[in-house]
């Protein structure tokens, strides 16, 4: 009898209740709170962007406008909640590619910035190198622009004709 009641025994397993991590629970809570705060500083359209639950794209823009304080901070406490219950990754991977837009767009603007500097130097070889870069540039519009440019810089008026070539720029690269 005794050798049955110890293979009974040994025929059951010992289970244990599996509970998760609670210090990894935090550090999740963490992320989800961050990417939170992240998305709400962004603009409205690329909150939109994200295809994120409507009760919750709602409540991150109403956090955008409220101001740095404790209903804020309990505000996004409470989106947190909601957003450790839906797909965290696929939100992730479209705000790094708004991310990554921006500062493309960052550099074309920087790089459009030095071309109008360097036309407006005094280096001849500048204006030929834009032409050859951007065949569709209108020569002659692009040499008045620059000739006005100067003039103003000249006389030390407003620099309307420095925005306006900064202008026909963005134009230009947009095509």
């Amino acid at each position: 009898m005794n050798k049955l009641i110890d293979q009974a025994i040994d025929d059951e397993e010992e289970t244990w209740a599996i509970r998760p991590n609670k210090t990894q629970l935090k550090r999740d809570i963490a992320l989800i709170s961050d990417l939170c705060e992240e998305i709400s500083q962004l603009a409205p359209a690329q909150i939109t962007r994200l295809g994120l639950p409507e009760n919750i794209e709602i409540d991150l823009l109403e956090a955008a406008k409220m101001p740095l304080k404790s209903a804020r901070k309990r505000h996004m406490k409470f989106i947190t909640a909601r957003m450790r219950k839906i797909e965290i990754e696929p939100i992730q991977l479209e705000l790094d590619k708004i991310k990554a837009k921006s500062a493309h767009a960052a550099r074309e603007l920087h790089q459009l910035e030095r071309w109008r500097d360097r036309l407006l130097s005094d280096d001849k070889q500048a204006l030929t190198e834009f032409l050859s870069a951007y065949d569709n540039a209108d020569a002659q519009h692009v040499r008045q622009l620059i000739r006005n440019a100067k003039k103003e810089l000249a006389t030390a008026t407003p620099p309307k004709s420095s925005r306006l070539l900064f202008r026909y720029l963005r134009e230009l690269n947009a095509y």
